[in-house]
């Protein structure tokens, strides 16, 4: 188990609210894919750096990005801030960078609209 993985109060949490639609095809473990999610939010790393441990790159970005439009997050995030607060400081001391080029748009260029851009 690595650092940053769920301990076993917060995965006892999580586990009912993911969604398990059992296919033909053998699921990676939810738990597994948790962890790798959480180790790229975490480090911001590029999907394909994922580490072995945490299973197929495509397979955890899938499962993210299937949830999320699935509204999972959202009721995990909840229970969490819930039932284990402490759980949930990750989300406050993350920071952001910007890329050192990111604020650097034309001098002078005027933003236009798309609505206006189109003739009556």
């Amino acid at each position: 188990m690595a650092r940053f993985d769920l301990s076993d109060a917060e995965w006892a949490i999580i586990a009912p609210l993911l969604p398990n639609k059992p296919r033909g095809v053998p699921r990676t473990d939810d738990r597994r894919v948790l962890n790798g999610i959480f180790y790229i939010l975490r480090t911001g790393s590029p999907w394909r750096d994922l580490p072995g441990r945490y299973g197929p790159y495509t397979t955890v970005y899938n499962r993210f990005n299937r949830w999320a439009k699935a509204g999972v997050w959202g009721s995990v995030f909840k229970a969490l801030s819930e039932q284990s607060p402490e759980s949930m400081a990750f989300i406050d001391s993350s920071i952001i960078r910007a890329h050192q080029h990111a604020a650097g748009g034309k001098k002078g260029a005027r933003i236009t609209p798309s609505v206006s851009l189109v003739g009556d």
